[in-house]
């Protein structure tokens, strides 16, 4: 019995399938009720009791080799057919769409301002996010008392006072007339940091595009035209615009823009808050002290400024109601805007 185990051992060592049929063929033969393994077992029960142990450890070794290796080959065969089908594909297979990607809705609104300013000939300027006091603050004509300056607001760089991270692209503008003589037509767009709790409508991280246009001459009234232009490229031909006086240090006059509701045509609904306006940006002419502190002549030269934070517009253009899903990367949100690209 003992030269039966041996040889039958010999057998499952050197087995080499090719298909696995034959290794199915090849189990059965041994390992199946009517087996080989199975008449040894039954042979085992008449075996003298001094030989009992011996030969019980010979077929238990005998049954986990041919177990092991029937498990081998099957693996070693599956591995060879996914190698040989990843060359040459699997005809066999359905065919599946690949999923593409998408841009951000925020680079998907600020690329479309650009795109509509550049119509205006307007090229693009772009600058540090780690700025000094001088560009981000003093050269804009901000007093030392105001607010914005205050910790509260602005996120100041530990141990070096004049150092912080920008909280407007106004920033650009600054660089832009320290280093270019007018005229100057510029679109500014960038990431701006302001110490803000986070809600659904306020992040201390966001994104602004802002404008300037310096020259002789220029009016209002240029910029107003200006801006009409680009409420009706970005919301449809139907949209009209209003200004409502306001301040900023950095332009006089100064003045917040709303753009007609384009959800109810100007009609009132719960988001423009039965008003039918939406406000959009700021803007102004640019002040002469701002001017003068950046080098050019207030006397020969006149501009104007105008600022829009792209998540506002964005959440207009898109109807989206709290500003955080454009920062939490749910695919199940930046998958609506696969068909924006």
């Amino acid at each position: 019995m003992i030269e039966k185990i041996q040889t039958l051992l010999q057998r499952v060592e050197a087995f080499a399938p090719q298909t696995a049929a034959e290794i199915e063929e090849f189990r059965i033969k041994v390992l199946g009720k009517k087996g080989e393994l199975t008449a040894l077992m039954e042979e085992f029960k008449s075996v003298a009791p001094e030989l009992k142990r011996e030969l019980g450890q010979k077929l238990n070794h005998l049954k986990s080799a041919a177990l092991e290796r029937i498990n081998t080959l099957k693996g070693e065969l599956e591995e060879k057919q996914m190698a040989q089908s990843s060359e040459v594909g699997d005809m066999s297979r359905p065919g599946s769409a690949e999923g593409l990607g998408s841009r951000h809705p925020i680079s998907l609104v600020k690329n479309q301002i650009v795109e509509i300013f550049s119509r205006l000939g307007y090229t693009v300027a772009e600058g540090p996010e780690i700025e000094d006091d001088w560009h981000v603050f003093s050269a804009l004509n901000f007093p030392p008392e105001h607010p914005a300056r205050d910790m509260q607001d602005t996120f100041f760089i530990e141990k070096q006072p004049d150092i912080l991270l920008r909280t407007h692209t106004s920033s650009i503008q600054v660089r832009t007339m320290e280093h270019q003589k007018p005229p100057i037509r510029v679109i500014c767009p960038g990431r701006v940091f302001r110490n803000e709790a986070i809600s659904y409508r306020a992040h201390c991280i966001f994104h602004q595009v802002e404008g300037l246009y310096i020259d002789k001459g220029v009016s209002f009234a240029d910029m107003k035209q200006s801006l009409l232009y680009f409420a009706k490229e970005l919301f449809g031909e139907s949209a009209t615009i209003r200004m409502r006086p306001s301040y900023f240090p950095f332009t006089e006059p100064s003045a917040e823009v709303d753009v007609s509701c384009n959800l109810c045509g100007g009609k009132g609904c719960n988001v423009c808050k039965g008003t039918g306006w939406l406000e959009i940006m700021g803007c102004g002419m640019v002040d002469p002290n701002v001017l003068t502190a950046n080098g050019i002549d207030p006397k020969e030269y006149s501009g104007f400024a105008f600022g829009m934070g792209v998540e506002r517009i964005a959440m207009l253009k898109y109807g989206v109601k709290d500003l955080r899903l454009y920062f939490e990367n749910d695919v199940r949100f930046l998958h609506q805007f696969d068909s924006a690209l």
